[in-house]
């Protein structure tokens, strides 16, 4: 097994440089893909519609897509995605955007939790995927 942290240039840095924005591990025929927590912000790390979750989602699984993609993954590829909300109210519009995103009969294993807050003023959501990839 060969294990590989990435930050892609597709994507702005994470904050601070605390983080990988994703693990691969190489496996027999493919990889598996880790991606760390994902938020709504711009290119220069601004929150993107503060309190609106389903521009918010908008616009994390957009992040999320330019990960996957730098990895020869996308969205079609992912096998789990969790998220931590703010406020489940929210779920409404969060949902709309996961049906358009994930239209398959059965869509990727799922976790969603409401959490007090997340680390970014304005932000209402973080979502995780794990996702697996054939070899590059």
């Amino acid at each position: 097994m060969n294990l590989t942290l990435d930050n892609p240039p597709t994507v702005a840095a994470p904050f601070g440089d605390r983080f990988a924005h994703v693990a691969r591990l190489e496996l027999d025929g493919g990889a598996l893909l880790l991606l760390a927590g994902q938020v709504a912000v711009d290119d220069t790390g601004a929150v993107v519609a503060p309190g609106d979750a389903g521009a918010q989602a908008e616009r994390v699984f957009e992040i999320i897509g330019g990960i996957l993609a730098a990895h020869g993954a996308g969205l079609a590829d992912v096998m789990h995605v969790r998220t931590f909300m703010t406020s489940l109210d929210d779920l409404p519009a969060y949902g709309a955007v996961r049906r358009r995103l994930f239209p398959a009969a059965t869509p990727p294993a799922s976790t969603t939790v409401e959490v007090s807050r997340l680390f970014l003023p304005g932000a209402v959501l973080e979502v995780e995927v794990t996702a697996a990839v054939g070899r590059r």
